[in-house]
């Protein structure tokens, strides 16, 4: 049986709850991945993801709705125009939150898998859409011991039936 230990990447690159959003942007801005788990004393305590950051700049309730008729004027048709991503606005929020701890951010309800659960385990949680997990901490005894993204579980699965 395959399991969690046999597809996960070991060591895995991590935050801690006290690191600031500018740190993590710029971490991420040089990885080849899209998210951190967030680990305190060698124990995961959350996950921050690049979704989680852009929240940060682009809340929703500055979409401005601009009304545009056509002559004659019969009928008007509206537009929605998303502000929040023009310049000035990214900058204003880029210094209001760059200092904000990830720990006002992370997700902090984190899924978790054992080295020993089966691959079977892993598929389940990474392909429950209501939860719509991309990456999975694997640990032991408490400590975070590797992770498992969808990436390394579809290269699992290619390899197993290339081998059939």
């Amino acid at each position: 049986m395959v399991t969690a230990r046999d597809i996960m990447t070991s060591p895995v690159e991590t935050i801690t709850p006290d690191d600031d959003v500018s740190e993590v942007l710029t971490r991420l801005a040089k990885a080849d991945f899209s998210g951190f788990p967030v680990v305190e004393g060698g124990a995961v305590v959350g996950v921050v993801t690049e979704t989680d950051l852009v929240d940060l700049f682009q809340p929703s309730d500055r979409t401005l709705w601009i009304p545009i008729g056509f002559p004659p004027f019969i009928e008007t048709l509206t537009y929605g125009v998303d502000l929040s991503w023009n310049d000035l606005d990214v900058g204003i929020d880029l210094v209001k939150n760059s200092g904000k701890p990830i720990s006002d951010v992370m997700i902090t309800d984190v899924v978790t898998v054992s080295p020993e659960d089966s691959v079977d385990t892993v598929i389940d949680f990474l392909a429950d859409s209501e939860r719509d997990i991309n990456r999975l901490p694997v640990v032991e005894g408490g400590d975070l011991v590797g992770i498992i993204t969808r990436e390394d579980v579809l290269r699992t699965l290619s390899e197993r039936e290339q081998s059939i």
